[in-house]
């Protein structure tokens, strides 16, 4: 498809066009049977959301590695980018069952390919069931934890990194949502990052409504004057532009390093855009060519409400449809559980 400077044969396009599933879903299912443990009607809406996760106390902004200043950016450069390398989007949606038993968890993961005319996807079912009756969780596939959320999280994790490692094709770049480095998830994502760089493949991360004030705390000129760098940038930014970049590292944990810099496209909250420090280091000469494709890439999506990257955009969408694929008043029937009052009486979903 591409030159030989990118993917350029059909296996290398294997996994896409394709629903998988992972290894231990219908086992879990199986088990839920077995053990006449019935799922509620309707599922409760959810999201794996890192993107307010605070940065390590260990963490410190370095510096600003470019001149203080905002910075234009131009589409049609971005545009010129698009042909010339793969390009890729990940995203998922999240279907919670919350029963008197325990907690299921019904994930989509979706890796979107922008192909030359169309959009191929990928997409990864899981399912979990989380219990803190250690009578239930003696079972295989049945898990016990104190802290479904958290557990449910470190699943979702470990199952997006292998997931997108095992399914990106080699020389091309693949935007993210959520952040690099925060949090639980610091160790999984920098280890997705170098995965994803022995193939030759660009990991941009995304993230929004962040209440980090990194920059505003640590830039004198700027403290005591804004809520938070969200609050900075959309002040600080006029519409196609963006912040010059800065460096973050932890001081006592030197691969959790990065850059960043915000990223206003319409006259609303800015995005913030995050590369390993890595990344920089073995792409550094194209990366104000990622910019103006990311920019290219907003426009081109043009929801003036909500601005998104487009491949993302559509990597939700093919993970919101994926798990329509799933019947899920058959599988409530075969299941059994009964569902918590409130979310049988409000039929949240």
């Amino acid at each position: 498809m591409k030159n030989e400077e990118g993917f350029d044969n059909e296996q290398d396009l294997y996994g896409f066009n394709k629903v998988i599933f992972h290894p231990l879903f219908n086992k879990t299912i199986s088990e839920l049977n077995e053990l006449n443990i019935k799922l509620p009607t309707y599922p409760v809406s959810s999201e794996m959301d890192f993107n307010l996760y605070n940065y390590p106390s260990s963490g410190k902004l370095v510096s600003s590695i470019e001149e203080f200043k905002s910075y234009k950016l131009y589409p049609e450069r971005g545009e010129e980018l698009l042909s010339k390398t793969g390009i890729l989007g990940y995203d998922e949606s999240i279907n919670k069952f919350i029963g008197l038993e325990g907690t299921a968890i019904l994930t989509s993961h979706s890796l979107v390919l922008h192909d030359e005319d169309d959009y191929l996807s990928s997409n990864f079912l899981t399912f979990y069931f989380y219990t803190r009756s250690k009578v239930y969780a003696n079972r295989t596939n049945i898990r016990y934890s104190q802290d479904p959320e958290t557990d449910s999280k470190k699943d979702y994790i470990k199952d997006r990194t292998k997931f997108i490692v095992n399914n990106t094709p080699k020389n091309s770049i693949i935007f993210i949502d959520g952040p690099l480095i925060g949090g639980q998830i610091s160790n999984y994502t920098v280890k997705l990052n170098n995965e994803l760089l022995k193939k030759n493949v660009i990991p941009v991360f995304f993230v929004k409504n962040s209440r980090s004030n990194l920059i505003t705390e640590h830039i004198k000129d700027l403290k005591g004057k804004y809520n938070s760098d969200m609050h900075w940038s959309y002040k600080f930014l006029k519409k196609g532009e963006r912040t010059s970049f800065f460096k973050y590292e932890d001081q006592y944990n030197p691969c959790n390093a990065k850059l960043f810099c915000y990223l206003k496209t319409f006259d609303i909250s800015p995005q913030r855009i995050e590369f390993h420090i890595d990344v920089f280091k073995k792409y550094g000469n194209i990366m104000l060519e990622i910019m103006n494709l990311i920019y290219y890439l907003m426009l081109v999506q043009g929801n003036l409400k909500n601005p998104q990257i487009r491949p993302i955009a559509i990597a939700e969408m093919y993970a919101r449809e994926t798990l329509k694929l799933i019947n899920l008043n058959k599988l409530m029937n075969e299941l059994g559980i009964m569902s918590t009052l409130n979310q049988e009486r409000f039929g949240w979903g």
